[in-house]
C-alpha cells in the first residue's frame, strides 16, 4: 500500500507551531502512523457528520482531518483539546 502523504491546514499548523516539544513529538508519531493507514487504528474513528470526517485520539488532545483517496492525501483540519475538538461540528 502506497503512503499517504499528509498536509497540516491552517489552523492545525498553527496549533503544530505553538505547542510544547513533548506533544510534537507526539504529534509527528502520530503523523507517521496517519501516512501508513489513515483509515484504521486503534486511536482511529470515523466521525458521523456529513463530511468524511475522521479523528486520532492522542491522549487529551483530538487531531480531526479527511482523506483523499485520488490524491493520497490526509488533510489535518485540526488539533485540539478534547473539550473543543468537536464544537463545531
Amino acid at each position: 500500500m502506497d503512503k499517504f502523504q499528509v498536509v497540516l491546514l491552517s489552523q492545525a499548523k498553527k496549533f503544530y507551531k505553538k505547542c510544547p516539544l513533548d506533544l510534537a513529538k507526539k504529534l509527528n508519531i502520530c503523523f507517521e502512523a496517519l501516512e501508513q493507514n489513515p483509515f484504521y487504528g486503534p486511536q482511529i474513528k470515523q466521525l458521523k457528520t456529513k463530511k468524511k470526517l475522521y479523528r486520532y485520539r492522542l491522549g487529551a488532545y483530538r487531531i480531526r482531518y479527511e482523506i483523499d483517496k485520488k490524491a493520497k492525501k490526509v488533510g489535518v483540519l485540526l488539533i485540539s483539546s478534547r473539550s473543543s475538538a468537536y464544537r463545531d461540528i
